[in-house]
């Protein structure tokens, strides 16, 4: 009797023993099993990707990393900078501007902009990327406006993509990318609503002008004879201006004659050479009706030249159409718009003496 009371008591023990095991095991498949549990963390963060897919401009593939930290420009550095600056990411950008860029102060805003590029390896010389360079860096991310570069740089492992503007459109489609590649998707649709809400305000201010009275217009270098982008035919029309060279202008630049300028007649020149004062005093321009007037206006570069393909295009429609009708549309009020569109876009706050030389540049 007393060895089965023993072997009931051990029995009943082992008994507990075993549920006892069997609770922690559950109790511990339950933990490993709960959300926000170290396990699952670890787990998750090595299936995190590591890169990502884009389409660039030029209609390539192009794998990046999932997270940008440093961006490589290439080519044209002053358009491209912009972008990335518009995106709120200029503090990303690694290189230095090439030589052409930096041979006078055209481009000092840049260094305002992203102040840490002048301390940047400079990554192109004038016999193209320095590659070597360039791998020393190893950027994140490269950008460029030719496919030929890309390639050239994706062939040495570094991932690039290529933008491109060739309609007005395009500015809009090359910010949508950059929000894209930098995960910023919401700033470039801010940017985008901007420029539609800008170019519809122009529209509206120009919208009582008759034909007859639009003010015929020139943009380019009067001395070389050059209009340098065909993008200005688009800026002097939203502005409200008649561009006289908008039936010659079929490729990008333009060059045109003497006789060609004098028959067009501009009453308004917006410049793309800052000599205003040469070009005032200019014999053989004596005849034009801007020159008699005195309506010679230096375009602006900021963070690129205003004039040609740009980010900052609202702002060069608004400050065309001052110069051109300042009845319609006020320094104050322009003053207004660009201060706002730095220190939004760019997060760069405009003192009032950089906002008035932007609005008389070169004068």
């Amino acid at each position: 009797m007393a060895k089965r009371n023993m072997r009931k008591v051990a029995g009943t023990a082992l008994s507990m023993l075993l549920a006892a095991a069997l609770a922690c095991l559950a109790l511990a498949g339950c933990a490993s099993s709960e959300p926000g549990t170290a396990g699952e963390s670890s787990s998750s963060a090595a299936e995190a990707p590591t890169t990502r897919i884009v389409t660039d401009m030029a209609n390539r593939t192009v794998e990046i990393p999932a997270e940008v930290d440093s961006i490589a420009t290439f080519g044209s550095v002053g358009v491209l900078n912009a972008f990335v600056e518009c995106m709120g990411k200029g503090d990303a950008i690694v290189n230095e501007m090439p030589a052409n860029f930096t041979k006078n102060d055209k481009w000092a805003m840049q260094y305002k902009f992203a102040p840490q590029i002048k301390e940047g390896e400079v990554l192109e010389t004038a016999d193209g990327v320095d590659i070597e360079k360039t791998l020393t860096v190893n950027p994140d991310l490269c950008i460029t406006m030719t496919e030929e570069t890309a390639q050239q740089l994706e062939e040495n492992g570094l991932a690039c993509i290529v933008l491109k503007w060739n309609d007005v459109e395009d500015v809009k489609e090359a910010v949508t990318l950059m929000g894209e590649a930098l995960n910023v998707p919401d700033r470039a649709q801010d940017y985008n609503d901007y420029f539609d809400t800008m170019v519809g305000k122009a529209e509206s201010l120009t919208s009582g002008l008759a034909e007859a009275d639009r003010i015929k217009t020139l943009y380019g270098d009067v001395t070389s004879l050059t209009n340098p982008h065909i993008i200005s035919e688009w800026w002097i029309d939203a502005a409200g201006g008649d561009s006289v060279t908008k039936e010659a202008h079929v490729k990008n630049s333009l060059e045109y004659t003497m006789e060609d300028l004098l028959s067009w007649q501009p009453e308004v020149i917006f410049s793309s050479n800052v000599k205003v004062g040469d070009i005032l005093a200019d014999a053989n321009l004596q005849n034009i009706p801007a020159i008699q007037d005195e309506r010679v206006y230096a375009v602006p570069t900021v963070a690129h030249v205003w004039g040609n393909r740009t980010v900052e295009q609202p702002l060069t429609v608004m400050w065309a159409m001052n110069k051109l009708y300042p009845d319609l549309y006020s320094e104050a009020e322009l003053a207004e718009d660009i201060t706002y569109f730095y220190e939004h876009f760019f997060g760069y706050k405009m003192s009032e003496d950089e906002v008035n030389g932007i609005i008389n540049y070169g004068a």
